[in-house]
């Protein structure tokens, strides 16, 4: 044990990493929030006057006879209408003048976090979230000054008017606030919850829809469209509970601002004969109906959707923030290390052990509850850089491995990783070439780069095309900008395209599912030393001809309970079944031409077949190229 000291990661909070940010939103902001309170005291002005002026009209003017000072008192209630109209627009100004700085620094932040950490999400953050950041904290700002000053101005007119009328309005309306305070954070769970549905789904149509015709092609269009629908329902389910607690703002509306009005009508009795005046009880009626009720329905509506949306984007802009703090030093410290061995110890502390390309973990998968599984606490690591090739019996499961590590099936226990993260969230780090190739019409161009963000350079194109040995068909069809008709293909020459569409891609791991089975021996073995040597690349191969394991760094034999994993040599010395498979060969002197050393087995009826015996089938059993046509299908599992 050496006493180089470990470091945690402590996630901060979005609101403490908010409350970081305030002070200095504040301290550069004090003069734009004094010019709002200002401009929403002259707002909040005329709520004052709307109910009092009118009670003075009815109970100075009017209704005592004198026309002249009730029209007076309402006159003076229209200039305060004026005056807050004036107040309301001046507002606008203040509260853009108090956003916008917040908005600068959010995107400052989600810039600088796309640049240091290389974020994906940081264009999404960029365009989208801090946009809506910013409009969700400006509703957030004017109905929240909206609901406070105008709260303030109708509860000093009431008391103004009669003390009295503050016990009948008051109580309902701290009622329906509190109700509406106690929704927000359970809104906000379920606001959020919905996003990261949303989400979900759309990054899984992301991932379906371009690759629908590899879906097509393993014949996992039941397998992906269950996994689809789960995501969807995951959907509704969120909007339904969403709408539920909309319910609760509807009924916190109903006893903060309906309320008070219902209970002022019943009251009105009791109260004239307490000596409150009709002049002040149809103020108290304005004062409810025309600002207490429209503030708090703007409070409900505004804070209940924008303050929900607000939390929960100011949640994920923040959610990356982290502090790194170093862990205190053990009480007791084994030896010191030093010389060469402490700076290897404080080497190896320092650098990171990248994660395997690919690991399986306790993997277990069948196609029904019933079924016998095809995998049943299946292990397997990969390193970066790997070449693996899977052989075995037809029917024990290569193609299911394949499916499930190109996240086409889900294992029904333990889980798959690709480069250290869920196979669901790789989709971008592995491609699959299934068995049946597919084409689409437009050029070759077109085709070949179907897994790239934009136009591929022709030099790149024609560099891939030689590698894995398209460069004769590029030639016949007339150059990559040649247009393509994919009936007119043969089913090799649709794996051809194929592979180097697959070598083109930014995927470092590449599972080849039988993709060279159309292929003569010589073809196949130069797509597989190309992919083997992409840079960067890691290669999964289910193998088609004994060869191409021959080719691998090391061989998965699957063979059920008794599946291993080794290399050629030790598999050899130590497993029946890859003995059985490799005794299906001739000696490699007997094919001193081809570059492998490993030829078909010769036999009746094989002179022609130009090596197409299929090598994962039982002993003995082989297939030959008439099988393998250009119009029929080879093996499925």
């Amino acid at each position: 044990m050496t006493d180089v000291p470990e470091e945690r990661a402590v996630r901060v909070s979005w609101w403490a990493a908010l409350a970081a940010r305030w002070p200095a939103v504040l301290r550069t902001g004090w003069p734009v929030l004094a010019r709002l309170a200002g401009w929403s005291l002259l707002e909040a002005g005329q709520t004052f006057l709307l109910g009092y002026a009118l009670a003075r009209a009815l109970d100075g003017g009017f209704l005592a006879g004198d026309t002249r000072a009730g029209l007076l008192w309402l006159g003076a209630a229209g200039l305060a209408v004026v005056a807050g109209a004036y107040g309301t627009g001046r507002v606008y100004g203040a509260v853009a003048a108090l956003v916008e700085p917040v908005r600068d620094r959010l995107v400052r932040g989600v810039v600088a976090r796309g640049i240091r950490e290389g974020d994906a999400g940081a264009l999404s953050g960029l365009t989208q979230q801090v946009e809506l950041a910013r409009d969700a904290l400006a509703g957030v700002v004017l109905v929240s000054r909206s609901f406070l000053f105008t709260s303030v101005g109708a509860l000093i007119g009431l008391c103004s008017l009669d003390p009295l009328l503050l016990a009948v309005v008051v109580p309902p309306l701290l009622a329906g606030t509190a109700l509406f305070a106690v929704t927000l954070r359970p809104l906000a769970r379920r606001q959020e919850a919905f996003l990261a549905a949303d989400e979900a789904l759309a990054e899984d149509l992301g991932t379906v829809c371009p690759g629908l015709r590899d879906v097509t092609a393993a014949g996992a269009e039941a397998r992906v469209a269950e996994a689809t629908g789960e995501l969807i329902g995951a959907e509704r389910r969120a909007a339904y509970a969403l709408a539920r607690w909309g319910v609760t703002r509807v009924a916190a509306l109903a006893v903060g601002g309906q309320l008070p009005v219902v209970l002022l009508l019943v009251a009105a009795p009791w109260l004239l004969g307490q000596g409150v005046t009709p002049g002040a009880l149809v103020g108290a009626l304005a004062y409810v109906t025309q600002s207490l009720l429209p503030a708090l329905q703007n409070l409900v509506h505004g804070l209940g959707t924008s303050g929900s949306r607000l939390t929960v984007i100011l949640r994920r802009l923040t959610a990356q923030a982290q502090i790194q703090v170093p862990a205190p030093a053990p009480a007791s410290v084994a030896r010191r290390p030093s010389g060469r061995h402490a700076e290897d110890a404080a080497g190896r502390a320092r650098r990171p052990v990248p994660p395997p390309a690919l690991s399986l973990t306790d993997v277990t998968f069948s196609y029904g509850p019933a079924s016998t599984p095809v995998l049943d606490g299946f292990h397997l690591d990969l390193p970066a850089g790997g070449h693996l090739a899977v052989v075995g019996p037809s029917g024990i499961g290569k193609s299911t491995l394949a499916a499930l590590v190109a996240g086409l099936l889900r294992p029904d226990r333990g889980s798959v990783r690709v480069f250290g993260r869920p196979v669901e969230q790789a989709a971008g780090a592995r491609v699959l070439v299934p068995q049946e190739a597919y084409v689409h019409s437009g050029t070759l161009a077109e085709n070949l780069a179907l897994y790239r963000e934009g136009p591929v350079p022709e030099a790149e194109l024609l560099a891939a095309a030689e590698a894995v040995g398209l460069t004769p068909l590029l030639r016949t069809l007339g150059g990559p900008g040649a247009p393509v008709d994919p009936a007119a293909l043969s089913a090799g020459e649709r794996q051809l395209i194929a592979l180097a569409r697959a070598y083109l891609s930014p995927a470092p791991l590449a599972l080849l599912d039988e993709a060279t089975c159309h292929l003569d021996p010589a073809a196949e073995a130069r797509a597989e030393r190309a992919f083997a040597r992409r840079p960067g690349g890691t290669l999964v191969v289910v193998a088609h001809r004994i060869s191409s394991a021959r080719r691998a760094g090391r061989i998965l034999v699957m063979d059920g309970a008794r599946t291993v994993c080794g290399g050629h040599e030790e598999l050899l010395r130590s497993c029946a079944l890859y003995r059985e498979l490799v005794g299906g060969w001739s000696d490699p002197a007997l094919s001193p031409g081809y570059a492998d050393g490993v030829d078909a087995v010769a036999g009746a009826g094989l002179a022609g077949d130009r090596g197409h015996v299929v090598a994962d089938r039982a002993v003995g059993q082989m297939q030959t190229a008439g099988d393998l046509g250009d119009g029929g299908s080879a093996r499925r599992e």
